[in-house]
């Protein structure tokens, strides 16, 4: 039974991982404006949140958001205005600050907690966890407390190796990308146009 709950628990992460959502387009935006390993550290800083979902779900954040409507509201259009903050940021980019010498660098540890704050922001995600890991705990856990946060660990280590080599991917093109400042210039504007309509998506967005 566990090893049966423990594959259906991998396939099921892996499906809902790949699906692609405003952490994927973060972590690839990133990497192509800036290059592979800024890829990678925003998709660790998105892991990284999931741990921090964990610990919350394990906490009972989870049934607190969906207990109160205030808490779900606030803690969403926090998330929702930050990714807006993001999406014109790269929308406005202008061609002059494409230049690869010229272009403003974040720091790896910067991008890292963009991607941690982008993830932990979004009060779907922590409903999710507590709705989710659960189903994946034996009947009659002696420690279920202890299992959701081995769950929730596991969840943000299978997004790190799917998210980390997809950043990563997307990295590779960024040069090419950076010596054809038109090129760069549009993918800035439709990733910028996406991250602003996730981020107005999650802020009319209710609760499941």
């Amino acid at each position: 039974m566990k090893e049966t709950l423990s594959i259906l628990f991998i396939v099921t992460s892996l499906i809902l991982i790949i699906t692609p959502g405003q952490d994927m387009m973060l972590v690839m935006s990133r990497s192509i404006a800036q290059g592979r390993k800024a890829g990678v550290a925003t998709a660790a800083g998105v892991s990284f949140g999931l741990l921090g979902h964990t610990v919350l779900a394990a906490l009972g954040l989870g049934a607190l958001l969906r207990a109160s409507e205030i808490l779900f509201v606030a803690i969403k259009l926090i998330g929702a205005v930050y990714l807006v903050y993001l999406g014109v940021k790269l929308f406005r980019s202008k061609h002059a600050d494409i230049d690869i010498k010229g272009l403003p660098v974040a720091s790896h540890l910067r991008l890292f907690f963009q991607g941690a704050f982008s993830n932990l922001s979004n009060p779907k995600i922590a409903i999710f966890y507590f709705a989710y890991l659960p189903q994946f705990i034996p009947t009659g856990s002696e420690s279920p407390t202890i299992m959701l946060l081995i769950l929730g660990a596991a969840f943000a280590v299978l997004t790190f190796f799917v998210k980390g080599p997809i950043g990563y991917g997307a990295g590779v093109l960024s040069s090419w990308m950076r010596s054809r400042p038109a090129v760069l210039g549009w993918v800035n504007r439709v990733s910028g146009g996406v991250l602003i309509a996730l981020g107005l998506r999650l802020a009319f967005e209710r609760r499941g």
